[in-house]
């Protein structure tokens, strides 16, 4: 039907114009941006998933950067336990110098350095931040994410570093406490002194004196040494640590026994033979170097001190010695003086590796040896001597207590080697778990990468636009456009044939 009033096929034409006009807009719009999906309206369902994807991968990539982090920081470590371990080589050089008995140097001196790396050590293990709670003396959570709905514990790798046993300051290593002195005996009892002989502000003896008298079993007789610690100081204002020291050593070298400072600064003293020390500050004395009138035992032998005077009232007084080398019998008569009682006993016992000195009042025996032993009163009859007064009961015994361990000449550093051989076990055993960590981020991360890749790849299949596809749709769009607007024009112009049938 011809119609003046409505032109249908105009209408058509337009409809069509508007739909090839449209769809090249798209087009352009997907060629311009590179989606294919530029609002929820081209394709919901497929940009949620999209979306999802692209999530994954922005957490992936800030993981990756996280585990580059973690893995810096672990190097770092790792560079600082390197030194550590340095630092534990030199210490155990000092230590095998200290416990070889044939050193005749100073181990004061070895052990003022083997202090001062303990201490390095703390310090070094603090600047990492793995001394016993520091920072990453922790478990560490590095988040790299990748892990599925419901599965977050395996987005993060974990590098357990908690723990005293990945501890590695000194303490933590086992270190706090050894040092590389001669072992020895501190003095002990009397007045205690305040200051420490390696107090950089204090001077001792000042403007006067103190004796130290050692009775000691040396050339195979019992006899007494004194040793004089002397203000030399022109202004007569007190001498140093390493002044007290030489003084002593000056005397009691010659006798088998060292003097030195333990780890605290306090006087020591080691030897391999028995004996005994006293010490007594001179009126005329400033700050002494122990306590007044201090006594002391070499621990570094087994000991049994008498208490009473070994002279016996009554009778004979007979004592049988027993070691694993052997027995022997002192007999002990009235009359007898405390110096022959040392020498009877000496004479007895000397291939049984006990020794008698006086104890350090000087009242008594010390007896010592570096094996255990015992001592029994075979006595008949009651006497004053090593069990008391009369009137106890014959056939009294008793037995040496165990060496102090640490306590002989060599046996600091000996300990000293033992404590650091651990450490190097336990630092090794932390270096592991670092190695062990950034072998783990580097998986992660490697891990990680690939599955940045997999999103992208399934995030572009998605969301970007066909090119090639929509460069095609772009011509045929342009077209289809311009043919819609040539049909348009001829269907507009076709009610003008309606004037040919009124002519």
């Amino acid at each position: 039907m011809i119609s003046l009033q409505t032109n249908v096929t105009s209408l058509m034409a337009q409809q069509n114009l508007n739909t090839d006009n449209a769809f090249q807009s798209k087009t352009i719009e997907q060629l311009t941006s590179g989606y294919r999906i530029n609002s929820s309206g081209d394709d919901a369902a497929g940009l949620a998933i999209a979306n999802g994807y692209s999530s994954s991968i922005a957490e992936l990539t800030q993981g990756v950067s996280n585990a580059n982090d973690g893995t810096s920081q672990l190097q770092i470590i790792d560079g600082g336990l390197s030194n550590i371990s340095t630092i534990l080589d030199r210490m155990k050089t000092l230590a095998t110098q200290s416990a070889s008995g044939t050193f005749t140097g100073s181990r004061a001196t070895l052990n003022q350095e083997y202090s001062g790396l303990q201490t390095e050590i703390t310090r070094q293990a603090s600047n990492i931040n793995l001394n016993a709670g520091g920072s990453f003396n922790t478990n560490l959570n590095v988040y790299i994410g990748g892990a599925s709905a419901g599965q977050a514990a395996n987005a993060s790798v974990n590098i357990d570093l908690s723990g005293a046993n990945n501890a590695v300051d000194a303490t933590s290593l086992g270190l706090t406490g050894t040092n590389v002195l001669g072992g020895g005996v501190g003095l002990t009892g009397g007045t205690a002194n305040t200051q420490t002989l390696n107090d950089p502000n204090a001077l001792f003896v000042a403007g006067g004196s103190q004796a130290f008298t050692f009775n000691v079993f040396s050339n195979g007789t019992a006899q007494t040494v004194t040793a004089n610690v002397t203000d030399t100081s022109a202004a007569q204002t007190g001498i140093s640590e390493s002044s007290v020291v030489s003084q002593l050593n000056s005397t009691l070298n010659a006798y088998g026994i060292s003097a030195g400072t333990d780890s605290n600064g306090m006087l020591q003293f080691s030897g391999g033979a028995a004996f005994t020390v006293g010490a007594t500050i001179a009126a005329t004395a400033g700050t002494g170097v122990a306590s007044v009138g201090a006594t002391a035992e070499n621990t570094a032998n087994n000991t049994l001190d008498g208490a009473a005077a070994f002279v016996t009232e009554t009778g004979t007084e007979t004592m049988q010695f027993q070691t694993s080398a052997g027995a022997a019998t002192v007999s002990l008569v009235a009359g007898d003086t405390l110096a022959n009682a040392l020498t009877k006993i000496n004479q007895a016992t000397s291939g049984l590796g006990v020794e008698a000195v006086m104890n350090s009042a000087g009242t008594g025996i010390s007896l010592q040896g570096a094996n255990s032993f015992t001592m029994t009163d075979k006595s008949s009859v009651a006497a004053k001597g090593f069990f008391g007064a009369a009137g106890l009961t014959p056939q009294l015994s008793t037995a040496s207590t165990a060496p102090v361990a640490g306590s002989g000449a060599t046996s600091n550093g000996t300990a000293a080697i033992a404590a650091i051989n651990t450490a190097i076990a336990n630092l090794g055993l932390v270096q592991g778990s670092i190695g062990a960590g950034e072998n783990k981020l580097q998986y992660a991360t490697n891990l990680a990468q690939s599955q940045i890749t997999s999103y992208s790849a399934a995030e572009s299949q998605i969301r970007d636009a066909d090119v090639a596809a929509q460069a095609a749709n772009l011509t045929k769009a342009q077209v289809l456009l311009q043919t819609s607007v040539a049909a348009l024009a001829q269907a507009n112009s076709a009610p003008q044939s309606i004037l040919k049938l009124l002519q």
